[in-house]
C-alpha cells in the first residue's frame, strides 16, 4: 500500500500554496536540488568529460526509461528518454508511417494536443501532397479507422477535459484494419494505470515534467514495442542512435532495439533531476495512485458543484472515463483562475473558457481539496474575479 503521507513529505511545496497544476508542471522533489548540485560538483566538476563513462551518463536515457516503463506497462529495454515530446511525436509518427508504405493517412482527433497535430502536419508536408492528416471528433475515431489509415495517433487523456480514450479497444480496431498506433501519454504517465504491453501498442511517447515531476524542460520518452524495435527506422537519425557512434562512420546505421531512437546528447542535468523524482515514484503503486485520484476528484467535483453552481463540469462525470484532472467551464475562467492563483490555489486555464485542476495523490490530499474549494467558492460567490488585474492575459495561461 502506497504511503501518500510519506510521498507528500518528499516534495518541496511552498508554504500556503495548494498546488493543483501538476498535470502541467509537477512540483520540486525535495532531493532534486542536492542531487543536481552533487552531480555538477562531483561528476561534471571533478570528472569532466570522463563522467560519460565513470558516472554512467550515457546509460541514463535507457535506465530512466526502464523506471518509467514500470508505471506504464512497458517491458525493460523498450523505452528511451531524451529530446522533447514534439521530437518524439515526430519520430514515432515517421517510423510508424514507414511501416505502412502503401497508405497515406494519419488519423487523429480534435481533442489531441495541438503540438502533436502540428508536428505531423509538418512531417506530412515534407513527405508529399498525397499524404493526409485526418482529424475527427473524439467520439468518431472508431468509425473512421478504415483500411486506408496508416497510423492512428491519439493522446489517451484529453488535455482540456480529461476524457480518456479506450486504448485497448482502439488499438485492437486499428490493428484489425492494418493501421499502426501511436499513443501520447503526456496526461497518462503517472496519472492513470497504463498497460502498453497488454494493449499491444506499437509506439508511445510522453513527457516527464507533468505527473512524473521531472522539472521544466525535463526530457520526453519514446516506447517502441519489442516486436518492432529492430524494424522501425528512426527518421531522425541522430549520432547517438547510430550502431557505433564512436566509430564516426559517415553513413548512418541504426543501433539495436530502442537505442536507435536516441537522437541528441542526453540532457544530464535534467535527467539527474528526473532520477530524484523517480525515487518517489519507486515508492508508489499505480493502482493505489489511481484509486486515491478518483477519491480526490470525486470529492472536488461534489464540493465545487455544491458551492459554485455557475461552474459547469466539462470532464466526464464517470471517474472511469477521465484521467487525473477535473475541468470546469466558466465564461470568465481566465480571470477566475488568476484570482484563485492570487489566493494561493494554483490551477490553470485552457482557452476558450476551461478552468483546469490536476490531482496527484503523491502530494495532494483531502485537506488540500477542501481548502481549495473554500477559496474558490469565496472567489466565485463574491465575484472577486471581476477585477481588472485578473483580466490581463499573461503569456503563459
Amino acid at each position: 500500500m502506497t504511503d501518500f503521507a510519506a510521498t507528500k513529505a518528499m516534495f518541496d511545496l511552498p508554504e500556503g500554496i495548494i498546488y493543483l497544476d501538476g498535470n502541467s508542471l509537477g512540483p520540486l522533489p525535495s532531493t532534486a536540488g542536492k542531487r543536481v548540485n552533487d552531480m555538477m560538483a562531483k561528476e561534471w566538476g571533478q570528472m569532466l568529460i570522463t563522467g560519460w563513462n565513470k558516472a554512467g551518463w550515457m546509460a541514463l536515457p535507457t535506465a530512466l526509461g526502464d523506471r518509467i516503463g514500470r508505471l506504464i506497462g512497458a517491458a525493460p529495454g523498450s523505452i528511451v528518454t531524451g529530446d522533447t515530446l514534439s521530437i518524439k511525436v515526430y519520430q514515432a509518427a515517421a517510423s510508424a508511417l514507414e511501416l505502412r508504405p502503401d497508405r497515406k493517412v494519419v488519423l487523429s482527433d480534435s481533442g489531441n494536443f495541438p503540438s502533436d497535430l502540428y508536428m505531423v502536419e509538418g512531417l506530412l508536408r515534407s513527405l508529399g501532397s498525397d499524404y493526409e492528416l485526418r482529424v475527427v471528433a473524439p467520439e468518431d475515431v472508431a468509425a473512421n479507422i478504415t483500411e486506408d489509415v496508416a497510423v492512428l495517433m491519439l493522446t489517451e487523456v484529453d488535455y482540456r477535459s480529461g476524457r480518456m480514450h479506450d486504448m485497448k479497444a482502439l488499438t485492437e480496431l486499428a490493428h484489425a484494419n492494418g493501421a499502426v498506433t501511436v499513443w501520447d501519454l503526456a496526461h497518462s504517465a503517472g496519472a492513470i494505470p497504463v498497460d502498453l504491453t497488454g494493449c499491444n501498442v506499437d509506439f508511445a511517447v510522453g513527457c516527464t515534467y507533468k505527473y512524473l515531476n521531472g522539472g521544466p524542460g525535463a526530457p520526453a520518452f519514446i516506447y517502441v514495442a519489442p516486436r518492432l524495435a529492430d524494424r522501425a527506422r528512426p527518421a531522425l537519425s541522430g549520432w547517438l542512435g547510430h550502431e557505433a557512434p564512436f566509430a564516426f562512420d559517415l553513413d548512418y546505421r541504426p543501433g539495436t532495439g530502442i537505442e536507435r531512437m536516441r537522437v541528441g546528447t542526453p540532457p544530464i542535468l535534467q535527467m539527474t533531476a528526473l532520477s530524484a523524482a523517480m525515487d518517489i515514484w519507486d515508492m508508489a503503486d499505480m493502482a493505489d495512485v489511481r484509486a486515491k485520484s478518483i477519491e480526490l476528484t470525486e470529492l472536488f467535483i461534489a464540493r465545487v458543484e455544491a458551492a459554485c453552481p455557475e461552474l459547469e463540469l466539462v470532464s466526464p462525470r464517470d471517474p472511469n472515463q477521465r484521467g487525473s484532472q477535473v475541468s470546469f467551464r466558466f465564461d470568465d475562467g481566465y480571470a477566475a483562475m488568476q484570482a484563485l492563483i492570487a489566493r494561493g490555489v494554483i490551477g490553470d486555464f485552457r482557452a476558450p473558457n476551461i478552468m483546469r485542476f490536476g490531482f496527484t495523490p503523491l502530494y495532494i490530499d483531502e485537506q488540500d481539496v477542501e481548502g481549495a474549494v473554500e477559496i474558490l467558492a469565496d472567489i466565485m460567490n463574491n465575484r472577486l474575479w471581476d477585477a481588472p488585474e485578473y483580466k490581463v492575459q499573461q503569456r503563459v495561461t
